[in-house]
């Protein structure tokens, strides 16, 4: 029996782990590599968690056509995974007059995009939609596609569909290199050792140059923009139903103003580039520059009713737009999903598409997979159920009438979901169940989830780590 193609995904971010669930239709051996220990990494959960309608990127790029396309699969996708996707609109808002032609400029490039029913707003009808907006507000445009998402929900989502549907994920696996003979992809360096591959797919975000470089594709490098955000309390209420822009510069889509699918409030990103590729520290400048962009738009929102801040690193491609590309002449086998910045994460199953017809395109056969099922179903979130639901529930599994997690209702039911589906760590308890997103930050229910990871996986609880190997919660017994 002739073997599968063997498939190596280098990266299982949202990019990663959508080719690897788009690729599991067909007959192949697919495995995804993970330099860190759980999905989720990088800009996949540090980022705006929406999802954008495709007026800003320049008609005839990828991004402006990726995004669009993208955008449009998100209903589908939330059908068949099953993950928080709320489709509510944006609003780009001209705070002057000279900015309204910003707005009509934007409007023409939407609809050479594909952007379907833009329209600009005057200022009576922008603060109709949106009353706690800066009322110097003239104009806004309208984008009813645009959305907001849970990254963490998505991207573990397609972890989830692409493990049953047969793909293979290696975590803490750190792939080195790529290597070729005579023109033609062989395999990868992983952890020091090679492995063989047909094909090699590079979704490694912020490293995905350093990876193309390896296989002999050179032509672009990508740098770090490091993007700080606010998140706000729950007790400010909706101060905005949709998530709001300033009118976007050549270098950035501004400091918005968005609510999330937790029900809080988020302000961010500032945009800076960085040397460090791993350099996710806030700093004081960065978080005033974020607070002063937001209460731009909101001027409501006050740095006292924040609950806590991050950072995230984008990858700037050098190039400007993704780098989507096979080299049958150079590598064959080598495929780049690189340089994938905003709108990356809204284009991901575009890209995936466009990926699994580049693989078409090198000569390999995409045979079905008749097992191939696209369905799966997320962890239920007791909060949000019927009474009669949570009473049969706890009936049947006395665990989830334990809240473990106070601000935002999460039950011991939940958690032990979580580890079964493949949280090893605090944080992949979290991007689970949304365990430690509330108020008091994992004050409460931090060292409850330590014990409960101790005590399902079957470690001393001084193994336990917040992410990244070394991040321990406890050192030791000190009685």
């Amino acid at each position: 029996m002739k073997e599968k193609t063997k498939i190596a995904v280098i990266g299982a971010g949202v990019v990663g782990c959508a080719i690897a669930r788009e690729l599991s239709r067909y007959e192949f051996d697919i495995s995804v590599f993970e330099k860190g220990p759980d999905v989720p990494g990088g800009a996949s959960k540090a980022n705006s968690a929406i999802i954008h309608s495709g007026y800003d990127d320049m008609p005839g790029t990828l991004k402006g056509k990726l995004c669009v396309k993208g955008n449009a699969l998100f209903d589908r996708l939330k059908e068949e995974l099953d993950f928080p996707f709320e489709r509510h609109g944006s609003l780009v808002v001209a705070l002057n007059d000279s900015e309204i032609k910003s707005l009509e400029e934007l409007l023409e490039r939407g609809k050479k995009n594909g952007v379907p029913n833009l329209k600009i707003l005057n200022r009576d009808e922008t603060l109709r939609l949106e009353p706690n907006l800066n009322k110097n507000v003239r104009a806004s445009l309208f984008a009813p596609t645009a959305g907001i998402v849970s990254p963490f929900g998505f991207t573990v989502a397609l972890y989830e569909n692409a493990l049953k549907n047969g793909v293979k994920f290696y975590f803490e696996s750190e792939v080195s290199g790529v290597k070729k003979e005579k023109g033609r992809v062989t395999g990868i360096i992983v952890n020091e050792k090679f492995i063989p591959f047909d094909i090699v797919i590079n979704a490694a975000g912020i490293n995905s140059d350093l990876i193309s470089k390896s296989a002999g594709i050179d032509d672009f490098y990508v740098y770090p923009k490091r993007g700080e955000y606010f998140v706000f309390d729950d007790s400010i209420g909706k101060v905005v139903s949709r998530t709001i822009f300033p009118v976007p510069t050549k270098d950035s889509k501004g400091i918005l103003v968005a609510y999330d699918v937790f029900g809080k409030t988020i302000a961010g990103p500032n945009s800076e580039i960085i040397d460090d590729r791993t350099n996710t520290e806030t700093t004081y400048e960065g978080l005033s520059e974020v607070m002063d962009g937001a209460r731009k738009l909101v001027p409501s929102l006050n740095p006292k009713d924040t609950i806590t801040y991050f950072a995230g690193i984008r990858a700037q491609p050098s190039t400007g737009d993704f780098i989507i590309k096979n080299y049958p002449e150079k590598a064959f086998g080598f495929i780049n999903a690189a340089g994938i910045k905003s709108p990356g994460f809204t284009a991901s199953y575009a890209i995936a598409l466009m990926v699994s017809n580049l693989i078409k395109d090198l000569g390999f056969n995409l045979k079905p997979n008749p097992k191939f099922n696209p369905y799966r179903k997320n962890i239920p979130r007791f909060r949000d159920l019927p009474r009669n639901v949570q009473e049969e529930l706890v009936r049947k599994n006395p665990t989830y009438g334990h809240i473990i997690c106070r601000c935002e209702s999460v039950t011991e039911g939940e958690i032990i979901e979580a580890i079964k589906r493949g949280a090893r760590t605090v944080e992949g308890v979290k991007f689970r169940t949304s365990a430690g997103f509330g108020r008091c930050q994992m004050g409460f229910c931090g060292p409850r989830i330590v014990e409960i990871l101790s005590r399902e996986l079957h470690i001393p609880m001084d193994e336990v780590i917040k992410r990244n190997k070394g991040s321990y919660y406890l050192t030791g017994k000190t009685k």
